[in-house]
C-alpha cells in the first residue's frame, strides 16, 4: 500500500489523508490540518520517515506562524534530516524543491535574533498531474461541504 497507491484511492492512486495534505499545505494554508490528516495516514502505514519529515515541516511552520521559533526550529531541523535520503521526485512533489525552502527557512530561523523576518509560506510543487486534479478536486469537495 503506500501514500502513493493505497487501495480504495482516488483518482492518481494517492491516499485521500495525502492529498487532503497536499490541499491544506498549498491552498488552505492550514498547517495544522496539514498535521492533523497526515498524522492519520503516518500512523496508518507505519510511520514512515518520510510522511514524518513532510509532518515536520508542516508542524515547523505552524510554530512559527503562533510565535514558537524555537520549536520551528527542531521541527524544520528535525524534516531535512528525515527528507535528506528520498530523491528529489517523489509522492508526485517535488521534493528537491521542498528541501531547499525549508532549508533556506531553517537559515533564517536560525539568525532571526540578528536578522528578524516574518513567517511566510512554503508550497509544494506538485509535479504529477493526477495529485494535482485530485487535489483539485478535494478543493472543490471542501468548498462545497463549507457552503452547504
Amino acid at each position: 500500500m503506500g501514500p502513493g497507491n493505497p487501495s480504495g484511492a482516488p483518482a492518481g492512486g494517492y491516499a485521500s489523508l495525502y492529498v487532503a495534505f497536499v490541499y491544506y499545505f498549498n491552498e488552505a494554508r492550514d498547517y495544522f490540518e496539514c498535521h492533523e490528516v497526515l498524522e492519520e495516514l503516518w500512523l496508518e502505514e507505519g510511520r514512515p520517515p518520510l510522511l514524518q519529515g513532510l509532518l515536520q515541516v508542516a508542524v515547523g511552520l505552524y510554530h512559527d506562524q503562533n510565535g514558537n521559533r524555537g520549536g520551528a526550529l527542531k521541527l524544520m531541523k528535525l524534516a531535512l534530516e528525515k527528507l535528506d535520503p528520498y530523491p528529489a521526485a517523489v509522492l508526485g512533489i517535488d521534493l528537491g524543491r521542498l528541501r531547499e525552502e525549508a532549508g533556506g527557512y531553517l537559515k533564517k530561523l536560525i539568525s532571526a535574533d540578528e536578522q528578524p523576518f516574518e513567517c511566510y509560506d512554503l508550497t509544494l510543487d506538485v509535479t504529477d498531474p493526477d495529485l494535482a486534479a485530485a487535489v483539485t478536486a478535494f478543493g472543490q469537495e471542501a468548498g462545497r461541504r463549507a457552503d452547504g
